[in-house]
């Protein structure tokens, strides 16, 4: 293992580490460039135990837990109230309190537009360990978006926010190298019990076959993601342990709804039909994935039943075809001019590019011409970037438990993720409706209504529900979960033998 540099004596422990230090390494699969736990979009923070938030998620039942808060409350649905919880303090001693806390949540509100408009906070009081918290308008559902990473509360005296974050979580930064690896030591104050590592590295390697490579030569404990095609080979190794978990993930063929050929729903609708999401399932997911049919895993209650889709290249060659497209020697085209599409993928998911390369090959039966563009950050080229038709993209879509999260960020006007450029009145205001619902069952229904129009205009091509595929050492390593929101990783009861 890659040996650890850490801090000697500092405010985030006290006394002396022991001769043989309890810590791992975990590598995972996107390389964070800053600490920001605000702004940065890999949610390192959060995972690697630096920042917490006002509100958790149970993973097993869905619900809302307290976290940093105490409890919360409103009668309206706009004026919350929520107590913080006591005796919390920083890894540098200074006490989480109700002015601490007024002053991250500005920060992120300030610094990240996406997190202002889903928290959609007008104003903010503080008054010892109680926050008052007025929405602009009535969100039954703001607690939900208290368990967003970006929302992570920080001490905003310390100015140091992309190298050295000063959190409320079980590990403080000892050092961080950008785009390599982040040195956690333990934090002795931590609330909720003193962590039983001594000290962490979370490292990052976007080559899924490194990854599983590390972990085989043990240079690395913990490995996120690992090559699906070497899985059999570490399930194989002495105590090698390969976790497969459903998760509320969807790899999505996103589609920019702004360019010309993409604006006809011809088009979308033949690139849905398409992808054959089957094979893909088995060939290059090993089976670790569920077909999609839309944004939501089938469990959930919001999940609904959609009509039969017809796939194939014959179906997709018809439907081209009442949108004016025919092949001529070979080529697909509409009124003498070819139908290429530009199609956006990344490595840091080693399974999209080979979608990609799938949905290439089956296009160019059909004589249409995909140019794959390998690109480092989505969020950010396709929020920058219009000179793209198509991307695989993958995205948590429940994280919380609920629909609104996925739905707002991704079909809102001001969503933070919707990268199509999706702008239809109706889609909106059933949106806003959702909004302002109260109660599951009702939420539910909406959710569902909002779902089917997505399929009906097909605004995005859903293609699986990967599982999240952890493997790490079980011989070293103990009490590993491995979250379906895959918010926390490196958590204080996190262990080694």
């Amino acid at each position: 293992m890659i040996l650890f540099v850490l801090a000697g004596c500092t405010s985030a422990t006290e006394g002396q580490q022991s001769d043989n230090p309890k810590e791992l390494e975990l590598l995972f699969n996107f390389a964070a460039r800053s600490l920001d736990p605000n702004v940065d979009s890999s949610y390192v923070p959060l995972r690697a135990g630096i920042t917490e938030t006002l509100v958790h998620l149970n993973d097993d039942t869905l619900k809302l837990e307290p976290w940093l808060a105490e409890s919360w409350e409103s009668e309206d649905g706009q004026e919350w109230t929520i107590q913080l919880k006591k005796g919390v303090t920083f890894q540098n001693g200074n006490p989480m309190d109700g002015k601490a806390v007024k002053a991250s949540l500005e920060r992120s509100i300030k610094d990240n537009v996406a997190i202002k408009n889903a928290l959609r906070i007008a104003t903010i009081e503080a008054d010892g360990l109680q926050l008052t918290i007025k929405t602009i308008s009535p969100f039954p559902e703001f607690p939900s978006e208290l368990v967003h990473p970006n929302t992570s509360i920080i001490d905003v005296t310390e100015p140091d926010f992309i190298n050295k974050p000063v959190g409320t979580g079980p590990f403080a930064v000892s050092s961080f190298i950008p785009g390599t690896a982040v040195d956690l030591v333990r934090y002795d104050g931590y609330w909720d019990g003193v962590a039983k590592l001594e000290a962490a590295r979370f490292s990052f390697n976007e080559d899924a076959n490194a990854r599983s490579l590390a972990l085989e030569s043990g240079n690395a404990d913990i490995v996120f993601r690992p090559e699906v095609q070497n899985l059999e080979i570490l399930e194989a190794l002495p105590g090698i342990k390969v976790e497969s978990t459903s998760t509320f993930r969807v790899h999505q063929m996103t589609m920019n709804l702004e360019r010309e050929t993409m604006k006809d729903i011809h088009v979308r609708k033949a690139v849905d039909v398409l992808v054959n999401r089957q094979s893909i399932a088995e060939t290059i997911l090993k089976g670790h994935a569920e077909v999609a049919e839309g944004p939501f895993p089938s469990t959930f209650s919001f999940a609904p039943d959609y009509p039969e889709k017809l796939t194939g290249l014959e179906y997709a060659k018809d439907l081209l075809a009442q949108g004016g497209y025919e092949i001529k020697e070979g080529v697909m085209e509409k009124q003498g001019k070819p139908l290429v599409l530009t199609l956006l993928t990344y490595s840091a998911r080693a399974d999209l590019p080979l979608i990609a390369q799938v949905f290439q090959s089956d296009a160019k039966q059909l004589g249409i011409a995909v140019d794959i563009q390998q690109i480092e950050v989505p969020e950010e080229y396709m929020a920058a970037n219009r000179d793209w038709d198509l991307a695989t993209y993958s995205n948590l879509t429940a994280p919380r438990g609920d629909a609104g999260y996925y739905l707002n960020a991704t079909y809102h006007p001001h969503g933070a993720l919707n990268f199509s450029g999706a702008d239809d009145a109706a889609l909106t205001a059933l949106i806003d409706e959702l909004n302002k619902t109260v109660g599951q069952e009702a939420r539910s229904a909406i959710a569902e209504e909002i779902a089917l129009y997505v399929d009906e205009q097909v605004y995005n091509s859903f293609i699986l529900h990967p599982n999240t595929l952890v493997a790490y050492n079980a011989d070293k390593v103990e009490n590993w979960v491995t979250s379906k929101s895959e918010y926390y990783m490196l958590t204080h009861t996190l262990d080694v033998k």
